[in-house]
Formats: structure tokens, sequence, C-alpha cells
């Protein structure tokens, strides 16, 4: 059986070729604010790790299991911390090299969102 291209646009409906403005920039944030989070933790996680594996269990007083499982748990909680506060000045230049398309929409909104200093005079002189 043959089917020609009309027939399968009435199977299946097409999907818009652009979604709105607003649904870009929205997913535009999502994929930076994922990939921020991704590439912190990451980073972040096996740094404090690798500084962990650097020191050698103390004589007395180590904690055993229960330690190892709470300095992870920390570790992670710093991981996280420090994604927050730092993570977008490491993972912002390689977002925009790895994903061009949400960086140059992301560029488009903060230009328009932002005022120019013109705009700021005229805002001054009202």
């Amino acid at each position: 059986m043959k089917i020609n291209p009309t027939q399968l646009q009435t199977i299946r409906p097409l999907k818009p070729d652009a979604a709105s403005a607003e649904q870009q920039i929205a997913e535009a944030k999502e994929v930076r604010d994922t990939f921020r989070t991704f590439i912190g933790e990451s980073f972040f996680g096996q740094m404090l790790k690798s500084m962990r594996n650097t020191l050698d269990k103390p004589a007395y007083f180590h904690g055993g299991h229960a330690e190892e499982v709470f300095r992870g748990q920390l570790d992670q909680t710093l991981a996280q911390e420090m994604t927050k506060s730092s993570a977008d000045k490491i993972a912002d230049p390689m977002f925009r090299q790895q994903f061009p398309k949400q960086a140059a929409i992301l560029r488009r909104a903060e230009e328009t969102a932002t005022p120019s200093l013109a705009d700021l005079d005229q805002l001054r002189r009202r």
C-alpha cells in the first residue's frame, strides 16, 4: 500500500515550525539551568572527593562507615551550594559553545529586557 504525502499529513498533524518566543526563552533557560547544575555539581563534587582522598583516616576517633556516609552527604550539599553561588562562571562559556541556539535566544531576550543608556536618560528627564 502506497501512502502519498497528503494522506500522511491527515494522519499526523504537522508541528508548528517555531514555538512562541516565551516558550523558546523558557526552554532555553531550563536547558541553561540544568546544564549549570550538572556541570557545577560534577566539577565541585569531584573536587571535594579528590580533596577528601588526600587525607588518611585518623588513627583515633574515626567514625567508621557512618562518618564516611555523612561526609559524602556533606560533600554533596557543599557541591550544590557551591554550584548555586558560582557555577555560572564555569558553565556559561561551555553552555554558549555546546548550545549556541539557546544561548542566542537568551542573549536576545536579555538585550531586549535590559534598557539602554539612552532609554535610562529619557526616563530621568521625565
